[in-house]
């Protein structure tokens, strides 16, 4: 792979390797002056970018093991892949992201994020990890070590990312609806209204265009529904075909079919849009809401589709969720970046919010710093960690450091 998903990242390695095992990746990473992890290249930011030793993890065996409340599983695995597993064994995680193609160790680094006000993001489920440090060393970290809670969202610049092992529970089904044409008023209790909510919009006027209510059976009834249904499945970008996306209209179907908005069995568009999301106190939610509409219009000129999700707090010291819920406001742009950069900037000088570190952003790095009280202390972890910045690159440098 010599470049990402959607096209808008080259990669600059001075070489690009799959290792076929957790030695052959030891020796590599020790052998190597610079080297980043690479998972299944889905960032749009240059957060997996190197001029050193490019490494996949996605040949290293797929191990998939569940034992009682937990499952041990690489972190190649994709996440689609690991829940059909888990749901034959009639276990489930707590949440899933929009795309199930994402593989476990890179949506966890980069703080991915399914919704639902009571859902920490992917990371929140990890338990114990096992990475390859710089010297080539394998450390094991569970949530006792003091040091977790700054490794599992890492941004790759601790050590590659072996195995992880999540928190799972039992199975459960879901029911998705889709209503349209919503008012704005009340948005924050429709985001609270049922396990996952998603609010999607052109912002080419002041209602969402629709509302995705995602409902686990065993919670009962969701606490809203609209008055206009969807008569038809529906794809949230506006004219394009639903054919991809999950089944919706109230059918019920096991958690990993309807939590994600997209099906496993097809290869997302590649090379088609940008995308940008950024992450607001969610007691600050209606004031970005209104922010965002006074510029509505420049948003739309680029805009394939806006969507706006929920995700609690968490303890993590680099997760967008650290210390406080939050409410996301996901951008997905047409593939035109000297179009969208302008846009990120009038949206940036509105909020102060923390942006999506595998998405597209502007944020200067002293408004990073402001925005994570535990920087210093992951700054003095890299030090202990990788004190010659063999994990380095750009995008950790100019950003944290």
């Amino acid at each position: 792979m010599t470049a990402n998903w959607a096209g808008n990242v080259v990669f600059r390695a001075g070489s690009v390797h799959r290792p076929g095992s957790v030695d052959e990746l030891r020796a590599l990473v020790a052998a190597s002056p610079r080297a980043r992890a690479l998972g299944t290249g889905h960032s749009f930011s240059t957060v997996a970018d190197t001029t050193g030793a490019l490494i996949s993890v996605a040949g290293l065996p797929p191990v998939i093991e569940i034992e009682g409340s937990s499952v041990r599983v690489a972190g190649g695995v994709r996440y689609g892949e690991l829940a059909v597993r888990l749901h034959e064994e009639g276990l489930a995680l707590h949440n899933l992201g929009s795309l199930p193609h994402l593989s476990v160790a890179g949506a966890c680094a980069t703080g991915t994020h399914g919704s639902g006000v009571g859902n920490g993001g992917l990371a929140t489920a990890v338990s114990a990890l096992e990475l390859v440090t710089a010297d080539g060393g394998l450390l094991e970290l569970s949530r006792a070590d003091d040091r977790f809670a700054g490794v599992v969202v890492g941004l790759g610049r601790l050590g590659v990312v072996t195995r992880l092992t999540l928190d799972v529970q039992p199975t459960f089904e879901v029911a998705q609806w889709v209503y349209e044409d919503v008012p704005a008023a009340g948005f924050e209790e429709i985001l609270a209204s049922a396990y996952s909510v998603s609010l999607f919009t052109t912002w080419r006027g002041p209602d969402f265009d629709q509302v995705w209510v995602k409902q686990r059976l065993d919670a009962g009834p969701a606490g809203w529904t609209g008055v206009h249904p969807a008569d038809g499945p529906r794809h949230p970008v506006p004219g394009i075909s639903p054919a991809h996306c999950t089944e919706q209209q109230g059918v019920p179907g096991p958690w990993h079919e309807r939590l994600p908005h997209f099906r496993l069995g097809f290869t997302p568009s590649s090379g088609e849009e940008l995308q940008t999301e950024y992450l607001v106190p969610r007691a600050e939610a209606a004031q970005a809401l209104r922010a965002l509409s006074g510029i509505r219009d420049e948003i739309a000129g680029v805009l394939q589709i806006c969507e706006i999700r929920t995700v609690a707090a968490d303890a993590l010291w680099l997760s967008p969720g650290q210390g406080r819920d939050s409410v996301a406001f996901h951008f997905t742009w047409v593939r035109d970046p000297d179009a969208v950069a302008p846009v990120l900037r009038l949206i940036e000088d509105r909020l102060r919010a923390r942006p999506h570190w595998g998405k597209l952003f502007s944020t200067p790095a002293p408004e990073i710093s402001g925005l994570y009280d535990r920087l210093p202390e992951f700054r003095a972890l890299v030090r202990d960690l990788d004190p010659h910045g063999k994990f380095a690159n750009d995008f950790t440098d100019d950003l944290l450091f």
